[in-house]
């Protein structure tokens, strides 16, 4: 056998050896069964025979990265994903406030990658892109076999490049191309202004780590101002941290159960609100694109009775994601937990179905007034 092989076998040897003398390694053989340990050494059979036999020869580092991203895409989850050096980097700085891209954010509903909501202001938004269109190519490529993150990072790039999307829009089936130029994506995501008869107007665009602070000083702006009753809306708010969402409903939500993250072994931790008394008449709008964080909010005002959802159903995203780092700046974003209402409802899959529903009507016409909001403002100058 020549040298180089054995000394490939007796690498193997040895990381299967130091596998098992890990706590993990040997608590994973201890309760394995024997089906489990046998496709365990059939992986690392299948790494000896591909690094000896390939006709050439691929670093380690690909063959193990390439192992950790089929194992991840196998869950068949679009929200859980192996995260490169890049596309972890890029991760953590839209959660912080600001990126590089068009301004849309995305996911995967009915095993297509699809709009979840455009960022106000940005050049998605501008372009006419909305909540539900389908993203069939981008730049040329399928969509159909990238996983999330993936098409992510594609969209995304250095601020003035371009990049070409493929769209879809199911209300018509009209397929079109959009070419948008990227832009430095600033993410302001409380706005607010005084309506007549002091009802104050409250938007969050998504959840990021200011948005809880952000929602205090613009909630106490508006009761400074006299406001008497609060438009919370929540339309094509993609989500973000769970965190600053359960911050958020400390404003609107009385006392109690805010939200209930379940793992798979059935624990439950439940974040709770502490405010006292429900201050003002609320009105939540909702919409397709308000997805994840921005229904724990609605989810909880609605179980408590605490105000009223007008607009069209919800997205539907009601499970917890958590990124675990690896080695060399790489990361895994996996779903750990569903989270649920106050009355123990899971959405994920079927969304929120508001209280009073609002369509508004396609394709909307420049100028065109917006129903919902009036709807909403309806409801509470009745309650004045």
């Amino acid at each position: 056998m020549p040298n180089r092989r054995k000394l490939f076998i007796g690498a193997i040897l040895l990381v299967v050896a130091t596998f098992v003398l890990t706590a993990g390694g040997f608590l994973y053989l201890l309760n394995a069964g024997s089906a489990d340990v046998v496709s365990t050494l059939n992986f690392f059979r299948a790494l000896q025979i591909v690094k000896a036999r390939y006709i050439e020869d691929v670093p380690m580092e690909t063959l193990m990265t390439g192992a950790i991203k089929g194992m991840v895409n196998a869950l068949g989850d679009p929200h859980s994903v192996y995260l490169d050096a890049k596309m972890y980097k890029e991760f953590m700085i839209e959660t912080e406030g600001s990126f590089g891209g068009v301004g849309i954010v995305i996911g995967v509903k009915d095993k297509v990658l699809t709009v979840v909501s455009p960022i106000e202001g940005t050049p998605g938004e501008k372009a006419g892109i909305k909540s539900g269109d389908q993203i069939l190519k981008i730049d040329g490529q399928d969509t159909k076999d990238l996983a999330l993150d993936e098409a992510v990072n594609k969209i995304r790039g250095p601020e003035g490049s371009q990049v070409t999307l493929t769209i879809r829009r199911p209300s018509t089936q009209e397929v079109k191309d959009y070419t948008l130029t990227r832009s430095n994506i600033q993410i302001r995501t409380v706005e607010g202004k005084m309506l007549p008869d002091k009802i104050g107007y409250i938007r969050i665009s998504m959840f990021n780590e200011s948005t809880g602070a952000d929602l205090n000083r613009k909630y106490q702006e508006l009761e400074k101002e006299g406001m008497k009753a609060v438009i919370l809306d929540l339309r094509d708010n993609p989500g973000g941290l769970l965190e600053e969402s359960v911050k958020v409903a400390n404003k609107f939500v009385p006392k109690g159960p805010v939200v209930s993250v379940v793992t798979r072994d059935g624990r439950r931790e439940t974040h709770s609100s502490n405010l006292e008394a429900v201050k003002y008449p609320v009105v939540v709008l909702v919409n397709g694109g308000s997805a994840s964080a921005s229904e724990i909010v609605a989810g909880a005002i609605q179980d408590t009775g605490a105000g009223i959802l007008v607009g069209t159903k919800t997205y539907g995203k009601g499970s917890v994601q958590t990124i675990m780092r690896l080695d060399n700046g790489t990361a895994i974003k996996l779903t750990i937990a569903k989270y649920l209402t106050p009355n123990g409802r899971s959405i994920n899959g079927v969304g929120i179905e508001p209280d009073v529903k609002v369509e508004v009507p396609e394709p909307r016409q420049p100028g065109q007034k917006d129903i919902q909001l009036e709807k909403a403002i309806e409801i509470l100058k009745s309650k004045l």
